[in-house]
């Protein structure tokens, strides 16, 4: 479990670089009317992009093997707290000044991770009805339609509806990686869970580098935190099972509490500005508005 452990800081620590690389390439590349799919084809020429994405895709091999023994609410909280790894790496690579609360936050994430790791329980791959493995895939797709509506919500709410469903979308992602039971690549092919991880990991990856084009970066960051977090965390106690260790569950909520309010303390490096002086402030509008001359 130690292992699994180390394996989802890991996972975080890729997750936490690749944002920083992903948003600045977002903000880099031309905006475009609500949601389009060719967003992504766009990014796909632009390195530090390229660079995020295949960050991504280590961080989630990371997840994918600790989600074999750990609980979702464990590997889910530790996944958010990638944004305290961006906060820290944007000190440095970007020269952002840390504020003292937000050294604070960073440290409460560090704590209240320690207590969900103290506490979790081991867990296996959950073996659930094929009717979960299919609820998986019809929610990708549903996820699919809402986050197209919601792209062409105005301004602050289209940011936290994309924040959500994008969020939402890594959390089917989690629970399909955790109901799993086989690695084949032919037991692959046949499980509505595998398609469902795809649709889900792409549509949720489109509707975040929306959001982050176009919209606040603090309400589409702190709407998709909570969605990927809060969501499949209580799914993994109702449905699936997970657990913590014997009498730890009242250190495992407040380790979760503690982790989460700090990521979202630290929302605003959801998405640092490309011209290296720092996040993007929050200034109340969409973005794509033009800014009203002073006065």
């Amino acid at each position: 479990m130690v292992w699994s452990l180390l394996g989802a800081l890991a996972a975080a620590c890729c997750f936490g670089v690749a944002t920083v690389l992903e948003a600045v390439a977002a903000r880099t590349t031309a905006p475009s009317e609500g949601v389009d799919p060719r967003l992504l084809v766009r990014l796909a020429a632009n390195v530090p992009f390229v660079t995020g994405i295949a960050l991504d895709l280590v961080g989630f091999l990371l997840e994918l093997a600790a989600l074999r023994s750990l609980p979702l609410f464990v590997v889910q909280a530790i996944i958010a707290a990638a944004l305290a790894v961006t906060a820290v790496v944007a000190g440095p690579v970007l020269k952002v000044r840390l504020r003292a609360r937000e050294w604070a936050a960073v440290l409460a994430v560090c704590a209240g991770l320690a207590l969900l790791g103290s506490s979790a329980g081991r867990e296996g791959p959950a073996h659930i009805g094929a009717g979960f493995h299919w609820t998986l895939l019809g929610a990708s797709v549903a996820l699919l339609v809402v986050g197209a509506a919601a792209g062409r919500l105005p301004g602050t709410a289209r940011s936290v509806a994309l924040g959500l469903v994008a969020g939402l979308g890594f959390g089917v992602v989690a629970l399909a990686a955790r109901v799993l039971t086989s690695l084949n690549p032919l037991d692959l092919l046949t499980d509505p869970a595998s398609y469902a991880l795809a649709a889900a990991g792409a549509a949720a990856l489109l509707f975040y580098a929306t959001a982050l084009q176009r919209g606040s970066v603090t309400s589409t960051t702190a709407a998709m935190v909570v969605a990927e977090t809060v969501v499949p965390a209580a799914v993994g106690i109702v449905l699936l099972g997970d657990h913590t260790r014997r009498g730890l569950a009242p250190m495992a909520v407040v380790g979760f509490v503690v982790a989460v309010a700090a990521t979202l303390a630290l929302a605003r490096f959801g998405e640092p500005a490309p011209s290296g002086h720092g996040p993007v402030p929050e200034q109340g509008r969409d973005r794509s508005e033009p800014a009203r001359p002073a006065s």
